[in-house]
């Protein structure tokens, strides 16, 4: 499973059905959505800024959390944006990967 990290801004549209329903039953929506994709809900955070959500969840692979984001932006209400991320340890074995590369100009 690989862990992505799940932006998303409400549209109007989406504020006023989030108004209506509330926080925890979003909650339990978008932990539906995504063990019915085969992850697993880490987390779910509401902030205030740039972002109105924080998704933390494991997916089975890159072309589910693309589908994800897909449905979810065609359904309307959210613009969601999906960013992959890694463990300290998932670096650790990053580090110790070994590529050949030239800068430009060199």
């Amino acid at each position: 499973m690989a862990k992505f990290l799940l932006r998303s801004t409400y549209t109007v549209d989406g504020m006023k059905g989030l108004s209506k329903d509330g926080g925890t039953k979003r909650a339990d929506v978008v932990r539906k959505m995504v063990e019915n994709a085969g992850g697993t809900m880490e987390s779910m955070y509401f902030g205030f800024g740039a972002d109105d959500t924080y998704v933390v969840c494991d997916l089975p692979d890159h072309k589910t959390a693309a589908g994800l984001a897909i449905d979810i932006r065609a359904a309307g209400g959210l613009d969601t944006r999906v960013t992959p991320v890694l463990t300290p340890q998932e670096v650790d074995q990053a580090t110790r990967e070994k590529v050949e590369y030239t800068p430009p100009g060199v």
